[in-house]
């Protein structure tokens, strides 16, 4: 590109650089591009080399970030020139302007097609590149056929084959089909033949797509590969300028390795040795050394091999050799290979055999947790939360809780995280683990996810060996005069549910332990005072004979939470004040909690389901697939509104239920505290029969629906949890709808599909209910009384569709003036007497509030004939077109459709006038 040529050109440039600011700049370029829109309008004037000095001040101002919507088509004109100066100018500067969905390209492609099938070899390369560089349908549709030929072509020079196994990569890439499988397995082949290196690392990218999308095509190419790996790793017949710090052409071994890694296996025994040969090389030829640049290519080359080595399954003698050599790596000082090493090690905790020899680092890995780059911390976090297991879990969980007060706080939730998960996975015994997560509620609460102390407490709730050590410690924290806050949640819950275990011990009387947990009462949080009512209620229970003052205590703190704003807390308040006060009530509510069945961890869960890279993938996958200690399995956590376990911590309202299990023909069900019984039919053969006792109420005042109202319950639905293992079948007609005031009571038959051994997990019947509640207009409108001074400006201002409409409404039910302007005062459309001069119309005034435009006027005026009282003209206007239309709509279908016993003022109960509460019991049934 001669630019020094064009004067005009070099002006220019040197014009803008001179800009002393952003609008200087600006007033430069718009008057070359004035001036390049002139000359270009008289193009017949113009001589190539203004065109291409044209074109060039064009990519130049395009470049610089400003938008040039004109001179594509001179741009693309110079790409048929004949000569090479102006064809040049016309790939490039077309390259950089469009992009693939551009519609001057196909007006481009002809031209572009002449040189690729041309012989001009610079022609082939300039098409060729500018291909590539847009890719897009169109071309990939119209020009592969030539690109592919040219590939293949013994007769082109390596540079064009070069740039078109490039190009057809890129064409491939937007579109699969232009490459045909059935033919190209043998193309490619003898194209992994090829001796120019150029050609064949062009060839090699093209080949790693290919087999990314099936590998089987090609599979008569996995012996070329190792071939090549062969010809670069002795280093026969490699020019020298394909050699880079004495590495023979790393791109293309990276390449060649990468394809290999997409073969399942080596299935020939020959090639498959050839390729571990080619292998043990590598390792045994890498090593670490001062100049960077060798280190980089040789590096590269390694881990690309260390990928294959994994991939294959080798011995186990090459996987030591492997972690030995990784083990290097993460000794020496320079950060990028320590990170690449502890990535790779951390991908190698995979393979069998390999983790016992990966401890053999531990200490190394240790003292990377410390090092000053956050992102070595990182993997060694993911490498040692990978390597842990019983046998050095206690020295890694320690070192991790130590490191958690001098951690970044980027990376604290984290390193909390998979500290409680190791801590749960390889506890050696539970009072441990309990010390572990009270230690690291400790020392980093706020990056302590709720998650967790969920399941510490369900640890404690399924071991009563485990409660009093857990209560103990859990009194022990509280002395601490600073506390985290859910350190508190956490002591609290536990010493509510087992305060009572440690009566006789000095310091745990009850109300010593009232008085205590009271003194973090007024600096916590909404949901911690909610845990701590339901504590206070807990310690009174568990103390009899009751003591009066610590009775009174308690009481005067329910008393103050009555009317609190917080709905939850106030509920349980109240709820727990009145219990109190029945004595046997409170116990039969509070009681101990039950255990919780068998489930897997949610912490374990969260930790599969977080965005993690490759490396730390390998840790994550690694623990899940590790065996979980039977002492240490525990249900999920349920949340009820933004508190704890529900009705777990003592809640009167139970957000469900659960029929107790039993040995009997016979379930046991409770519903608002009392038992009753659930005794099923006897059914032949290996059925097994349950009841779904599910009590569905909408609560309100009876009320006709409006015509057209779809039932507001519907599709009561029941699916086992375990999917495969049992089959439901409905006995009799199944009700999928509930009408208001109705319990409805579900049968089923349970067929087991498996052994018996299915049913000692306890499976249950899960039931969705689907609740249809309205939203309709009105619930948005108040009425507004407004004066005739107000309101004949507004509805003049309104003139005419789509802000003022009318429409004649025929086949309304007859009704009086009167009769229409309560209707009107019940859908919240304040009717205002005297404004119509007419004494048989009516004229309504109200306002619609959204979040949007805030309060808009509707404007409302009905006009009706006494002589015909079934019809009459309605026009409504307001500043919305969308509004004013569907308020006509709803006037006009509440004065043809609603009945007759709605057309009395707000005090109606139809839907359109009242809200509606909707309450759903259900249970959660298990199959006897």
């Amino acid at each position: 590109m001669a630019l020094s040529g064009m004067r005009g050109l070099s002006v220019f440039i040197s014009d803008v650089r001179n800009c002393q600011n952003k609008e200087q700049e600006r007033l430069r370029i718009d008057k070359e591009l004035g001036n390049i829109r002139t000359r270009f309008k008289n193009e017949k004037g113009l001589t190539p080399y203004e065109k291409k000095k044209y074109v060039w001040k064009m990519l130049y101002i395009y470049m610089l970030g400003y938008d040039v919507d004109f001179g594509h088509m001179e741009a693309i004109s110079l790409i048929s020139a004949p000569k090479y100066p102006e064809k040049q100018v016309g790939y490039i500067v077309t390259s950089c302007l469009l992009n693939e969905n551009h519609d001057f390209l196909r007006v481009v492609i002809n031209a572009v097609r002449n040189d690729i099938i041309g012989r001009n070899e610079t022609f082939q390369c300039l098409a060729l590149t500018m291909v590539g560089n847009i890719g897009g349908k169109e071309f990939a549709e119209s020009l592969a056929p030539d690109v592919q030929r040219l590939l293949i072509s013994s007769s082109c020079r390596p540079l064009v084959r070069k740039k078109a196994a490039l190009c057809l990569l890129r064409l491939y890439r937007k579109n699969p089909d232009v490459v045909n499988i059935d033919g190209w397995s043998d193309c490619m082949s003898q194209l992994l033949d090829e001796r120019d290196l150029g050609v064949l690392t062009s060839v090699m990218s093209l080949f790693v797509a290919l087999v990314s999308n099936n590998n089987e095509a090609y599979r008569n190419c996995l012996p070329k590969c190792v071939k090549i790996l062969e010809r670069l790793a002795r280093n026969q017949d490699i020019p020298q300028e394909y050699t880079y710090y004495g590495i023979p052409s790393p791109w293309l071994q990276v390449k060649t390795t990468k394809a290999l890694q997409y073969f399942p296996t080596v299935e020939d025994p020959n090639t498959r040795r050839a390729l571990f040969e080619v292998l043990q090389r590598i390792l045994m030829g890498t090593d670490v050394v001062k100049n960077v640049n060798k280190n980089n290519a040789s590096h590269a080359v390694l881990f690309e091999a260390l990928a294959l080595v994994m991939h294959l399954d080798a011995e186990k003698e090459m996987m030591s050799q492997c972690v030995a050599l990784l083990g290097k790596f993460i000794a020496v000082r320079e950060p990028n290979i320590r990170y690449l090493g502890l990535e790779n090690m951390t991908r190698m905790l995979l393979i069998t055999d390999v983790q016992d020899i990966i401890k053999r680092h531990q200490t190394q890995i240790l003292t990377s947790l410390k090092d000053p780059d956050i992102s070595i911390r990182r993997r060694a976090l993911d490498l040692l939360y990978g390597m842990c297991d019983v046998t050095n879990a206690k020295d890694i969980v320690e070192e991790l809780l130590q490191y958690l007060s001098t951690a970044d706080f980027a990376m604290r939730e984290e390193l909390a995280l998979k500290a409680a998960i190791l801590a749960e996975k390889f506890a050696p015994d539970l009072s441990w683990y309990v010390d572990v997560i009270l230690q690291l509620i400790d020392k980093a609460g706020d990056f302590v996810s709720d998650d967790i102390w969920y399941r510490v407490v369900q640890f404690v709730t399924n071991n009563e060996d485990l409660q009093p050590y857990a209560a103990a410690k859990a009194r022990e924290y509280l002395d601490k005069p600073a506390l985290h806050e859910t350190m508190v949640k956490v002591s609290a819950y536990i010493l509510g549910e087992y305060s009572h275990l440690l009566a006789r011990r000095p310091g745990c009387r009850p109300k010593e332990i009232f008085a205590i947990i009271n003194e973090k009462l007024p600096t916590v949080s909404k949901p911690t005072v909610a845990i701590l009512l339901s504590t206070y209620a807990k310690i009174m229970m568990h103390t009899q004979p009751p003591y009066p003052e610590l009775q009174e205590q308690i009481w005067a703190i329910f008393r103050k939470y009555e009317s609190y704003i917080d709905v939850e807390i106030q509920q349980r308040a109240v709820e727990y004040f009145v219990l109190s006060r029945k004595g046997a009530a409170l116990v039969d509510v509070l009681a101990e909690m039950p255990k919780f069945p068998e489930r897997q961890s949610a912490l374990l869960k969260k930790a599969e389901d977080a965005e993690v890279d490759t490396a730390d993938q390998s840790a994550i996958k690694l623990r899940s697939q590790q065996q979980t200690s039977n002492a240490l399995v525990v249900t999920d956590q349920q949340h009820v509104n933004g508190s704890i376990l529900g009705n777990q911590l003592g809640l009167v309202k139970m957000p469900s239920q659960k029929m107790e299990a039993s040995t009997h023909n016979q379930g046991l069900t409770k519903e608002n505290g009392a038992v009753s019984k659930v005794d099923p039919e006897p059914t032949p053969s290996a059925d097994l029969l349950g009841d779904l006792l599910g009590p569905l109420a909408m609560e309100g005042p009876p009320a006709a629906p409006v015509s057209g109202e779809k039932n507001m319950i519907s599709a009561l639905e029941a699916t086992p949890d375990a999917a495969g293992a049992l089959a439901l079948a409905t006995v009799g007609d199944q009700s999928n709808s509930v009408q208001p005031i109705v319990n409805i009571a579900e049968r089923f038959h349970a067929l087991c599909l498996q052994d018996s051994g299915v049913l000692y997990e306890d499976p249950y019947i899960q039931v969705s209910v689907k609740l249809q509640l309205p939203a309709v207009l009105n619930k948005f409108l108040r009425p507004i009384s407004v004066s005739a001074e107000e309101f004949f400006p507004q509805w003049n201002s309104l003139s005419g569709p789509p802000l003022k409409l009318q429409e004649v409404v025929r086949g309304v039910k007859p009704m009086s003036l009167l009769e229409m302007a309560n209707l009107f005062a019940s859908l919240h459309l304040g009717v205002i007497p005297g404004l119509d001069t007419n004494p048989n119309n009516l004229v309504s005034c109200t306002g619609f509030y959204s979040e949007g435009t805030r309060a808009m006027l509707c404007l409302i005026r009905v006009e009706t004939d006494p002589s015909d009282r079934t019809q009459l003209r309605i026009t409504i206007a307001s500043g919305d077109p969308t509004l004013t239309f569907e308020l006509k709509e709803f006037i006009k279908e509440h004065l043809v459709n609603i009945p007759m016993s709605t057309h009395a003022p707000c005090s109606c109960s139809c839907p359109c006038c009242s809200s509606i509460t909707a309450t759903i019991t259900y249970y959660a049934c298990r199959i006897y």
